[in-house]
């Protein structure tokens, strides 16, 4: 989704930093083999994940929502040398095609797989996280935010994708859309939560970054 026009965002993207190499291929494949590919990050929002997590220099990252991997490699770019990212999806047909990307990167070592519901998984995760990335099904978004909110350090950052939900966020929401439904509440929750303070980027189709305090 396009917030500036097209020709803008192209000059956009085309002063950005490339994707490596690895990414491209992960990209190509995903697109030949796996339906909805369109959920990858994608390079432009992957080179801000980067960036974001080279910023941030994290020890430990939690990722909720894997998909092919694409965003995981991205933010372990900026990872410390002893650090872990931890990354749950539910669909378990994808574990053997993120892994093979997982290993074809300096990270693969470190980048740990959970296969199952993230709300029975990250209770059980007996770790502080600098950095969350939030990247799954938009009705747990609440969810997900209370059972992180006390595993993060102080000065951790929690990044939420897809909080504008294709401009749904601003238009008249039909009954049964419980997606865009969760996504007003948890947009509600993070401006108004005492113990965060956020701003929303217009990037895509929104990406929050909270800063835990």
């Amino acid at each position: 989704m396009h917030f500036i026009p097209e020709a803008l965002d192209q000059y956009v993207i085309n002063h950005t930093q490339k994707e490596p190499d690895l990414l491209q291929r992960l990209t190509r494949e995903t697109y030949q083999k796996i339906l909805q590919p369109r959920m990858l990050s994608g390079p432009y929002q992957g080179r801000v994940l980067s960036m974001l997590s080279k910023l941030i220099n994290p020890k430990n990252i939690l990722e909720i929502g894997t998909y092919t991997g694409y965003s995981a490699l991205c933010l372990a770019e900026g990872m410390q040398k002893n650090g872990i990212l931890h990354t749950i999806d539910i669909n378990e047909e994808l574990e053997m095609f993120q892994r093979k990307y997982f290993d074809l990167s300096p990270y693969g070592k470190r980048i740990l797989q959970h296969i199952g519901d993230a709300t029975e998984i990250i209770p059980d995760l007996d770790f502080k996280f600098d950095l969350v990335f939030i990247d799954a099904d938009k009705p747990n978004y609440p969810a997900y935010f209370e059972l992180i909110i006390d595993k993060m350090n102080p000065g951790g950052v929690i990044l939420s994708d897809n909080v504008l939900w294709s401009g749904k966020v601003i238009q008249k929401i039909d009954d049964d859309d419980i997606s865009t439904k969760a996504l007003l509440v948890y947009n509600k929750l993070l401006v108004e939560d005492k113990r965060v303070e956020t701003v929303l980027l217009p990037i895509r189709d929104g990406l929050t970054v909270s800063r835990v305090l």
